[in-house]
């Protein structure tokens, strides 16, 4: 197996000292958003035979198994990552499969550059994602409940919100979340400015349930993603607890430290909440307008102590080990490649001891034993 040397990306919406805690290390004074485990081409880890991109271009069956490429074609399929939240990230969604297919050929059609600020698909494939806490964490996902959202912006008190809030009682759900959202994106942006400048001070007077959307308002002034922000669910994770944002699900993140995995894409078409390229053509046809729960997951028993997070994909399966002192030997062997990472204690990986933060690539097939007293995340895929 190899010792990974991750990246950490620092955008602008991370924490600048959450990854620095985890690792043990000295806060920089800037933001430490993602830490990036994998052979993404963006920023493959490193290892001592070279980028995990080059060691797996080199020998693909070698390092993935025949049934992985045979399945998902000579690369990695997911990219696995620590990501730390200090602001709010974009509110967003992510097209399926068939979406991903159409829109990166027409893109490619018409010429668009990959790099272009307005270009929606940078490559085919589709990004569904789960996000695991490792503390406390806030996000949004999914559409509330019409009547439900139509009681929030009404408790508010803001005139120029009656007209969305007559939409939502009015129309059948899906409609109704449609025609609000088109609504919000397509208003005159001085306007909305205004509107969101009356309801951010209405949620910062009211707190309670209006207490995360005052913190966006705060991050994101006059933004309409501050209303698109009000139809969805609110929910905070607790250590351990997960979400699983298949494609169309409308969601931010918004405060807190985690253990996120997906399919290896940058597809993500945004509603607001940035000041990145929207195109609320192409957000309205990939959008889900479904209210549903936000599904927290939690993970279910396996074989030999591994807790497993079910998610409907193959392109990758998370899990993990806690492993208590002096607990038994765990055989992690498996014919599909994995990526091990420790987030609390100190555990051994075959010969690699492992502090929080640290992470190896485990090939297909190789012998593979943890052992130790702390918390082991494990990605792989399924096939």
């Amino acid at each position: 197996m190899d010792r990974l040397d991750n990246t950490v990306r620092p955008y602008a919406w991370g924490s600048p000292t959450a990854i620095p805690r985890l690792l043990g290390t000295e806060p920089t004074g800037e933001p430490q958003a993602e830490m990036w485990m994998g052979a993404h081409p963006g920023a493959p880890s490193r290892t001592p035979r070279g980028t995990l991109a080059e060691v797996i271009d080199a020998g693909p069956e070698r390092e993935l198994g025949a049934a992985a490429v045979g399945r998902f074609g000579p690369r990695l399929p997911f990219l696995l990552k620590i990501l730390a939240a200090g602001a709010p990230l974009s509110l967003q969604v992510h097209p399926d499969l068939e979406q991903a297919g159409q829109g990166y050929a027409d893109e490619e059609r018409r010429g668009v550059p990959v790099d272009a600020p307005q270009r929606n698909y940078k490559d085919a494939n589709h990004k569904p994602e789960l996000i695991c806490a490792l503390t406390e964490f806030d996000g949004l996902c999914g559409f509330r409940d019409p009547a439900e959202a139509a009681g929030l912006l009404e408790g508010l008190g803001v005139a120029s919100l009656a007209p969305y809030v007559d939409l939502l009682r009015a129309r059948p759900g899906d409609a109704a979340l449609r025609e609000v959202l088109t609504a919000v994106l397509g208003a005159d942006r001085q306007e909305t400015a205004r509107t969101v400048a009356e309801a951010t001070a209405a949620c910062v007077r009211l707190g309670g349930a209006y207490t995360p959307y005052a913190q966006i308002a705060h991050h994101y002034p006059g933004d309409p993603g501050v209303l698109a922000a009000m139809l969805l669910n609110h929910v905070r994770l607790q250590p351990g607890e997960a979400l699983f944002l298949g494609a169309g699900i409308p969601h931010a993140y918004l405060d807190g430290l985690g253990v996120e995995i997906m399919a290896n894409s940058d597809n993500v078409l945004r509603c607001g909440l940035t000041p990145k390229h929207v195109d609320v053509p192409e957000l309205l046809r990939v959008v889900r307008f479904e209210p549903s729960d936000p599904g927290v997951l939690r993970p279910t028993a396996g074989e030999d102590g591994e807790e497993v997070y079910e998610t409907p994909i193959d392109e990758f399966r998370l899990s993990r080990y806690v492993l208590p002192e002096g607990g038994a030997t765990h055989d992690v062997t498996r014919d599909t490649p994995q990526i091990l990472l420790c987030t609390a204690g100190s555990v051994q990986a075959g010969e690699e001891d492992l502090g929080p933060g640290e992470s190896v690539f485990v090939p297909a097939g190789e012998k593979a034993e943890i052992s130790g007293a702390g918390t082991v995340f494990r990605a792989t895929v399924i096939v």
